[in-house]
């Protein structure tokens, strides 16, 4: 069969990808060009080749690092077990590698996926050891960043290694549970699993399809693990000589049939499978612990049932994959019930995966304050329209004109691929603004009218002249986003533009993506065409969790939630954007962007502290411990105690944390108490001797009494006079061994400041939201990132920045700068500007880190709702009320 365009550039990108193969060095775009136009000439390419020149170069400069694993430290495990082992041929897990690289993988990265994947299965049991044991462990990796291809390269290296049966647990919905079968079927099987189709497919087509040693599936494309069909075939597992695989449903039914065969058909006379070593992967492993009133994805059967089938095997690996790892994490490493025996706590290994230098991810959308003003745009007019609590009938009249600008940015960015090359790679937009199926239906029709719409106004008017053009309302609102947005950087001008419009607007495709919709986003069948995919996907809970959408540029998502998985997950716009990631733009209220915030910088702080733990011989146990009583544990653990409105005590553990008073007061007089209060200490010199810096003053090794003295007479507002007083408390609690910590006073030049007067100069916070009588600082952060850095010598500052290099990233982040500094820092601001920048409000505020290092050492503190609800809002979106469950 003759190879359309969209497999020939893609070969064609592959080999030019492997002919640049060279770890010493990144090519110049000259010489990758030169290679090009050589490697066209042999091969009798006839294709553009700008785009295949622009996806090369980021492919060859694309470094993965090899991540960093705690490990139980006491248990006696050999790492290098499979090193050891001279009988091993690696058949399955050489074809992926060789599958990867000729689909346009990174050589490089191909290789550290490799390495990573060894060490992993370093962290598992050897198949051929003697007896009864299990393994537990969690791989976290990062959001649509390569999880898939990090478990299924693991599970060709346990069936080389004699691994004889694998389940894959793909989360709660058919078209994932699919979607994961396909990439298994390419990745692993070598064939393809549709019934009607049997086809040799991916690492199957390597070599000579009869040498691959195809393992056996007992589940397909269409189908989900059912025991009558695999009862009436009365097969055992001792019955194939190769592996056997299944990728089921997270879901409590399919998981008692699966036991139900298992127990019935494999198990011995006491009850277990002892002869067949068993490797579990369970993807999304957090979604276990959400909490649901659909009884089939019920966490606590479901749960149960994982671990009765774990139970079943005398021999059994178990590896948890998620990038949200807070539940899983917050599981009692004690917990055990006789019945299904030990909880899913990793006792084993906790593995943090590094994320490829080319990933887009959180800390560049929402920490990075440069890069998120470019990416982000907030929601400020859909509550209008569509409030965050509405009911499955709501009626919608028409879509809000924030979503209907973020169409007009679509077909803009869309037009600009195409002009980049990039026509015929897929480009999509996501659209998830409620969790009922009626209210999603009704969204696409509502889009599909104006799509109709804005593409009658481009075809009558984008080959016109301007002076004509611009009379007409749709092409002007996509002038405008165009200038808005892209005019400076996209490398084209608006008559380059303006004629590529047209098509871009003709090629667009609305899905509905849930549990009920008969429409497949299926990407496949466009690339069989021959081209790519402009698709507007609109859906709910189908589109948080797991769902690869190809080519994302344009995302609109006005959600509440709250649980920390459900939001991450929501975040399908982190992944990889060659040749066009600053065309993306993700529209968010408000609220979700500054919770979005807090989660990146908890969830980089978990990896950090991750990286300490490894440094400091500690365990999976210890880490858990020790998580359990991070502040945000009250969101997961506390909040859902809390159900009857009573007060819950929690342990909390301020070790490497930065707590600020984010909720200001707007009392006029609580504000001017504490101007006087800061120079009063000021005027003091806060018992020490205050020097300059760039930002400021600073005042080393001050008494930490003092620093508790100021604490307890700063004013704030009663939202946050809990979080205070946990503060001091755990100052007291640290004290003898930190007895001293420094001081900022951070001062903006040349607003307002006045040395003599003991005045700092104010930072504007203007994006700071009115509440009642208090203002709620923008993604709940008060000092600007890197100013912890204030006031450290150069020597610490190299230290900070070598320690952040040698974790994969740039620059130091201020966790790195807590670690260097060693003692307590509190940081004193004046915020100006507050919640408008015509606003003259000079508003006092603080912020105070704590050195990390201090895993046990805890404060108790008395939690009632109205503290969980000032702490992170009332959680209105709730994923148990979905309609978008598989029946």
């Amino acid at each position: 069969m003759t190879r359309n365009r969209v497999e020939n550039e893609r070969n064609f990108t592959s080999l030019l990808v492997l002919s640049l193969a060279d770890p010493t060095e990144t090519p110049t775009r000259t010489v990758v060009e030169e290679k090009a136009k050589q490697l066209a000439d042999v091969v009798g390419y006839v294709g553009e080749l700008k785009p295949v020149v622009d996806h090369a170069m980021i492919q060859v400069d694309t470094r993965m690092g090899a991540g960093v694993s705690l490990i139980d430290v006491e248990a006696e495990h050999d790492e290098e077990w499979a090193r050891k082992r001279d009988d091993i041929t690696w058949a399955y897990s050489d074809s992926y590698e060789t599958f990867l690289k000729r689909t346009g993988w990174s050589p490089t990265v191909v290789q550290s996926l490799s390495d990573v994947g060894a060490r992993i299965l370093g962290h598992l049991q050897d198949p051929q050891s003697e007896g009864a044991w299990d393994r537990r462990g969690l791989v976290i990796g990062h959001v649509q960043s390569g999880k898939t291809a990090n478990y299924i390269g693991l599970i060709a290296r346990a069936a080389d290694a004699g691994y004889k049966f694998i389940i894959v647990i793909a989360g709660i919905h058919n078209n994932l549970r699919r979607q994961t079968q396909e990439r298994i079927d390419e990745g692993f099987v070598g064939r393809s699993s549709d019934p009607q189709n049997r086809m040799p497919a991916g690492v199957g087509l390597i070599g000579l399809t009869d040498s691959y040693p195809h393992p056996a599936t007992l589940t397909n494309v269409f189908a989900d693990f059912n025991k009558q069909t695999a009862g009436r075939s009365g097969w055992r597992l001792n019955d194939f000589s190769k592996p056997i695989i299944l990728v089921i449903k997270k879901n409590v039914h399919t998981l008692n049939a699966l036991h139900g065969w298992l127990k019935e058909m494999n198990a011995q006379g006491d009850g277990k499978i002892a002869d067949v070593p068993m490797l579990m992967i369970d993807d999304e492993a957090d979604h276990a612990s959400i909490n649901t009133n659909k009884p089939d994805i019920d966490p606590t059967k479901t749960n149960a049932m994982i671990r009765r089938i774990l139970r079943l095997f005398a021999k059994s690996s178990y590896v948890g994959y998620t990038a949200t790892p807070f539940a899983n994490i917050f599981i009692n490493p004690e917990a055990y019930d006789p019945e299904v025996e030990e909880e899913l706590f990793p006792r084993d290994f906790i593995y943090c995966l590094d994320a490829p230098n080319t990933y887009l991810g959180p800390e560049r959308v929402f920490l990075d304050d440069e890069s998120s003003e470019d990416y982000l745009r907030p929601i400020r007019d859909c509550e209008n329209y569509l409030p965050f609590t509405h009911k499955k009938d709501h009626d919608l009249q028409e879509l809000p004109p924030s979503l209907r600008e973020a169409v007009n940015r679509f077909v803009v960015a869309r037009a600009i691929r195409s002009l980049r090359g990039q026509r015929h790679r897929h480009c999509s937009m996501m659209v998830n603004v409620s969790r009922f199926v009626n209210v999603q239906n009704t969204v696409r029709y509502l889009l599909s009218l104006y799509c109709q719409k804005l593409k009658n106004a481009v075809k009558t008017s984008y080959a016109m002249p301007e002076e004509v053009s611009r009379r007409n309302h749709y092409m002007q609102a996509l002038k405008k986003v165009f200038i808005k947005d892209y005019a400076h950087s996209c490398g084209f001008r608006w008559t380059d533009v303006k004629p590529a419009l047209n098509e871009a607007c003709g090629s667009v495709r609305l899905f509905v993506v849930n549990s009920k919709s008969d429409q497949v986003l299926d990407y496949r069948k466009y690339e069989r065409d021959g081209e790519g995919l402009t698709a507007i996907a609109v859906g709910g809970l189908s589109l948080s969790r797991g769902l690869t959408i190809e080519g994302l540029c344009i995302s609109y998502m006005y959600r509440n939630t709250r649980m920390y998985d459900t939001l991450m997950q929501m975040g399908r716009w982190f992944g990889y954007r060659p040749g066009y990631e600053d065309l993306c733009r993700v529209h968010l209220s408000q609220d979700s962007i500054d919770w979005y915030a807090h989660i990146a910088e908890a969830s980089e702080e978990l990896r950090q502290q991750i990286r300490t733990m490894r440094r400091d011989g500690l365990s999976p146990r210890q880490f858990g411990l020790y998580v359990k009583a991070h502040p945000d544990s009250l969101l997961v653990t506390a909040a859902n105690k809390m159900r009857a409105g009573d007060e819950v005590t929690v342990s909390q553990n301020f070790s490497g944390k930065l707590r600020e008073s984010y909720i200001l007061p707007k009392d006029d007089l609580i504000n001017s108490a504490n101007e006087e209060l800061i120079a009063e200490f000021w005027r003091s010199g806060f018992g020490g001797n205050v020097q300059k810096t760039n930002k400021g003053w600073t005042v080393l090794d001050v008494p930490i009494e003092i620093i508790e003295d100021f604490l307890t007479r700063f004013r704030t507002h009663r939202g946050f006079a809990e979080q205070k007083a946990a503060c001091v408390a755990y100052l007291q609690k640290i004290a003898e061994k930190y007895p001293a910590g420094d001081v900022l006073l951070i001062s903006i030049k040349g607003k307002d400041e006045d040395k003599a007067a003991f005045r700092l100069g104010p930072q504007e916070r203007a994006s700071a939201k009115s509440l009642d009588d208090a203002w709620r600082v923008s993604k709940d952060r008060v000092a600007s990132r890197g100013d912890e850095k204030l006031g450290l010598t150069d020597r610490q500052q190299r230290q900070a920045k070598a320690e952040a290099q040698e974790n994969g990233r740039g620059q130091p982040s201020d966790h790195h700068y807590r670690e260097v500094r060693k003692k307590p820092l509190l940081m004193i601001h004046v915020l100006g500007s507050v919640g408008s920048k015509q606003a003259k409000n000079r508003v006092p505020a603080f912020g105070i880190s704590f050195p990390p290092g201090e895993y046990g050492t805890e404060i108790q503190v008395v939690a009632n709702t109205v503290w969980i609800e000032r702490m992170h809002s009332a959680t209105v979106d709730d994923p148990g009320e979905e309609d978008d469950y598989d029946d």
